[in-house]
């Protein structure tokens, strides 16, 4: 085999190994590669109950249609555990965030006067 044929062939394949990375970096960003459904869910909060277990609060929809569920989180499941209208964003910031037992004895001050989920 020639050399020019050799050094040709390698800096193909050097080409082609250059590719796959940029092929998956768009193939990410574009909607056949699952991101088109950015923004219409974003996680607001976490907190970790115990190695496998969390409750999570996430936003879901647009404008009018925005929700947020308080989901329970298992190694096993996921159960919906609250659905609530979206609370002020200062609330789900971590530097101002009100304590979790804060939030939840508003939530059960609510539902104990007739305000249901």
């Amino acid at each position: 085999m020639p050399a020019g044929t050799v050094v040709s062939s390698l800096l193909w394949f050097i080409a082609i190994l250059a590719l796959i990375p940029l092929a998956l970096w768009l193939l990410k960003r574009t909607p056949a590669g699952g991101s088109s459904a950015q923004g219409l869910m974003r996680s607001v909060a976490v907190l970790s109950l115990a190695p496998h277990q969390r409750l999570v609060t996430v936003e879901i929809g647009r404008g009018d249609a925005r929700r947020w569920l308080v989901l329970g989180v298992t190694g096993e499941s996921i159960t919906t555990l609250h659905e609530m209208a979206p609370q002020d964003d200062a609330l789900a910031a971590p530097q101002s965030a009100a304590p979790f037992s804060l939030l939840l004895a508003r939530l059960q001050h609510k539902n104990e006067n007739g305000d249901a989920h």
